[in-house]
C-alpha cells in the first residue's frame, strides 16, 4: 500500500467512527441518543487510536492536514509529498461522512433538528465569535501537533523498545481525549481542516431529508484554524524540545 492511499483508509477509518459516534449521540431513535460529551469525546479519541494503529507503519498516520503541515514546516516532511497527503485526507474525511450518512440511513428522517444533522459532520461554534472561534481552533491543533511530537520523541518511546509500536496510538488518542474534554467546548475542536471540510461537503451534497445549508460562512475557521495551530505546534516543539 502506498503512503497516500493509507492516508485516505486511516483517515475514511478517523471520520467513519468519529463521525458515527456523533450521529449515534444526536440523531433521534439511535440506541446512543442524547448519550452526551463524554461519549462523543471518548468515540473520537478511539476513532483515532484506531486509524493511527491501522496505518502508522505504512504513512507515519498523518490522518490531518495540519500535522503533515507542520512536519513539513520543521523539515520532519518532504514538501513534494504534502499534495498528495492532503488530497488522500480529503477523500478519506469525505467518503467516512459518506459510510455513517449509509450507517444512519433511517434515521436522518426521524430527526427534525437540521442543526443535529450538520453536527454529524462537521463542527459548528457554542457561541459565534469568529475571533475567538479561530483562536480555538488555533490553540487546539498546536497543543495537538506540539503533544504528537512530544509523545514519539525517543526520550519518551525510545525506538527499538516495542513501545513506540504498541503505545504511541494509544497516547494519541488520549492527547485527543483531553483537547476535546479540556478545550472542545467551543468550538467542537475540529482540530484537522480535513475532519471538518470533507464531512461538510459530504453534507452539502449527500440527499439528507430535511437538512438545512452546510454553514459555508463558518467553514473556513476549522480549515485556517488548525492550518496555522499545526504550524506553530511543530515550531514550537522545534524550539523548545528539539
Amino acid at each position: 500500500m502506498s503512503a497516500a492511499l493509507a492516508e485516505f483508509f486511516g483517515t475514511t477509518i478517523l471520520i467513519l467512527l468519529g463521525d458515527g459516534v456523533v450521529a449515534n449521540g444526536v440523531l433521534k431513535q439511535t440506541k446512543g441518543h442524547e448519550s452526551g460529551w463524554i461519549v462523543i469525546t471518548a468515540g473520537w479519541a478511539c476513532a483515532v487510536a484506531v486509524a493511527v494503529y491501522c496505518t502508522m507503519a505504512v504513512s507515519g498516520a498523518h490522518l490531518n492536514p495540519a500535522v503533515t503541515l507542520g512536519l513539513a514546516s520543521i523539515g520532519r516532511f518532504p514538501w513534494s509529498d504534502v499534495p498528495a497527503y492532503l488530497a488522500a485526507q480529503m477523500a478519506g474525511a469525505f467518503v467516512g461522512a459518506v459510510l455513517v450518512w449509509l450507517s444512519y440511513l433511517p434515521h436522518w428522517r426521524m430527526t427534525a433538528d437540521p442543526a443535529a444533522k450538520l453536527a454529524v459532520f462537521c463542527t459548528a461554534p457554542a457561541v459565534r465569535h469568529p475571533v475567538s472561534n479561530l483562536f480555538t481552533e488555533v490553540i487546539g491543533t498546536a497543543l495537538l501537533v506540539l503533544g504528537v511530537l512530544a509523545i514519539l520523541a525517543p526520550v519518551n518511546l525510545p525506538p527499538g523498545s516495542g513501545f513506540e509500536k504498541a503505545l504511541a496510538p494509544a497516547l494519541v488518542g488520549l492527547l485527543v481525549l483531553a483537547i476535546g474534554l479540556s478545550l472542545g467546548g467551543s468550538t467542537g475542536y475540529a482540530i484537522n481542516p480535513a475532519r471538518d471540510l470533507g464531512p461538510r461537503l459530504a453534507h452539502a451534497v449527500l440527499p439528507i431529508a430535511g437538512k438545512a445549508g452546510s454553514d459555508w460562512g463558518y467553514a473556513w475557521i476549522p480549515v485556517l484554524g488548525p492550518a496555522l495551530g499545526g504550524v506553530i505546534g511543530a515550531q514550537l516543539y522545534r524550539a523548545f524540545w528539539l
